[in-house]
């Protein structure tokens, strides 16, 4: 089965870390786009940081740059979302999403994980 899947929430302290993972099942990163979004209760879907599995070039939303660092392990096929200096604001579902632009049949191939719960108490 292709699926991406997000391991690494728990419960944390405000000031406190956690480290996300999203693995792929059945197909390998290769020439995708790895983004990690999340939703807060009441809150649209927010674009946090994404990272091209071609050249490793990395972006990030102004809210978490500084905070939090994207990463690849590409022997692992495994994109890591390291979160530091977290607060209750960044309480929320966290989804990796994996896409890649097929430019010959001018489609896109997207997976989205389920998300895992990040709670941040102060």
């Amino acid at each position: 089965e292709v699926q991406v899947v997000e391991s690494g929430g728990g419960l944390v302290q405000a000031g406190g870390s956690l480290r996300l993972s999203c693995a792929a099942s059945g197909f390998t990163f290769d020439d995708y786009a790895i983004g990690w979004f999340r939703q807060a209760p009441g809150k649209e879907r927010e674009g946090l940081s994404c990272i091209s599995s071609s050249d490793g070039s990395t972006y990030y939303a102004d809210s978490v740059k500084g905070r939090f660092t994207i990463s690849s392990d590409n022997a692992k096929n495994t994109v890591y979302l390291q979160m530091n200096s977290l607060n209750p604001e960044d309480t929320a579902v966290y989804y990796c999403n994996a896409r890649r632009y097929l430019s010959d049949y001018d489609a896109e191939m997207d997976y989205w994980g389920r998300g895992t719960l990040v709670t941040v108490s102060s």
